[in-house]
């Protein structure tokens, strides 16, 4: 069993390790696949540590209805160990075909640390600025790292 550190270090896993963490992950999907409703924040938080994590940066946007129930998942770009391309008019046009009421931005940090750079916040910005503008709501923009979560909601940058 293996013991999570106060600052854990990517480790590699083993091929039955990778096959329990598979399985995991499709039992869960399979559960918000039939109950997709988002209603507290550590639904949202369980979803995005299992369906966001990568050894690259990749850029979600979870399309939810009026009552936050989930209409899609859509990952919008893959990029670099530091870097995914995001591009607020491709944010909103997906929102808008999917006839989406809110949203949620999530993209993760392969490095482990969630805080946001200055580039991130940036962004959070336009996109905010963009939904404001077509009435769609911004409900957050979470970061994930290695265990951990940064909400920027939480820290007052929505």
């Amino acid at each position: 069993m293996r013991k999570l550190a106060i600052n854990p270090q990517p480790c590699q896993f083993s091929a039955q390790e990778r096959a329990v963490v598979y399985e995991a992950r499709q039992i869960l999907l399979r559960h918000l696949n039939q109950n997709p409703v988002l209603s507290t924040w550590q639904a949202v938080l369980d979803y995005c540590a299992l369906t966001i994590r990568s050894d690259v940066e990749r850029f979600h946007v979870l399309y939810l209805d009026r009552k936050n129930r989930l209409i899609s998942d859509e990952c919008l770009a893959i990029g670099t160990v530091d870097h995914a391309p995001v591009y607020p008019r491709e944010v909103l046009r997906w929102g808008l075909a999917l006839n989406a009421s809110a949203l949620i931005i999530v993209h993760n940090h392969p490095s482990g640390d969630p805080k946001p750079s200055a580039a991130d916040l940036a962004m959070t910005k336009e996109i905010q600025k963009a939904c404001a503008a077509l009435g769609v709501t911004l409900h957050d923009h979470i970061i994930t790292g290695a265990g951990r979560e940064t909400s920027l909601r939480a820290r007052g940058d929505i």
